[in-house]
This record gives C-alpha cells, sequence and structure tokens, in this order.
C-alpha cells in the first residue's frame, strides 16, 4: 500500500505541476514570390509535401505552429513560438537538424524576393502589428 501511495504522488506530481502550458506569441513575416506563374506554382508545389526533416527540424527549434497564406506573389508566415524566442537560433537549429533542412532553405530562396523597402538581397521581413481588436 506504502509503494502504491508513492507511485499515486509521483503521477499526481508529474500530471498536476509538470505539465505548464508553456506561452506563446505570434510573429508574422511577409515575402514576395519571383513573378513569374512557372516559379509560382512549383514552389506551391514544394509546399503541398514539406520534407519531413523540413518539419521535424521545425519541433526540433522549438516552433508551435507555422501557417503560410498567399495573395498573388505575396506570402504571409504566421509563425508561433515561445515568448522571447530568439528567432535566429530557432532557425540556426531548424536548419541544423538535418542537411536536408539546409538544402530545402537553399531550394526556396530561390523563389523568394523582399517585398517592396526592403534591402538588397533581404527577403522575409516581420510585419509589425498597429491594430487589434479584442471581444472583451
Amino acid at each position: 500500500m506504502k509503494h502504491l501511495l508513492c507511485v499515486f504522488f509521483a503521477v499526481c506530481l508529474v500530471s498536476c505541476g509538470g505539465n505548464k502550458e508553456l506561452k506563446t506569441e505570434e510573429k508574422v513575416f511577409v515575402v514576395n514570390i519571383v513573378p513569374e506563374e512557372k516559379k509560382l506554382q512549383e514552389y506551391l508545389r514544394y509546399h503541398r509535401q514539406v520534407w519531413p526533416e523540413v518539419e521535424a527540424g521545425f519541433r526540433k527549434a522549438g516552433y508551435r505552429k507555422i501557417v503560410l497564406y498567399r495573395y498573388q506573389y505575396l506570402l504571409v508566415m504566421k509563425i508561433e513560438v515561445p515568448v522571447g524566442a530568439d528567432l535566429g537560433q530557432m532557425g540556426k537549429t531548424a536548419e541544423a537538424y538535418s542537411p536536408r533542412c539546409a538544402e530545402w532553405n537553399r531550394l526556396m530562396a530561390g523563389y523568394q524576393v523582399g517585398v517592396p523597402g526592403t534591402a538588397q538581397g533581404e527577403t522575409w521581413v516581420e510585419a509589425v502589428p498597429f491594430y487589434e481588436f479584442r471581444k472583451e
């Protein structure tokens, strides 16, 4: 009976106290695809079957969620990450997971160009929120 109580107590500790939900935040980024229909269709085709190593790299790096949206050649990426996460380090961790991750990034870079106002060679840039409505 004493052993059973110890096991029960340990299970309670793990399930009650050790399962705290990590606080996350959303970030939004934008980029354009090279304005050629063939390039756009290739890019979309790749994203219908993202390589498993790439998604495993995202998990390893700590990304909680990644969603891509599109309007013509404009792409919007919304990510959910732990609050205060170092996005540069997360990207390096994801890419280092497998050589296929670095290969994917090099391949995708050939389709991406910066939005107006970005520096030469700059692609994904963060879109900063300026308005939010919340039902209280």
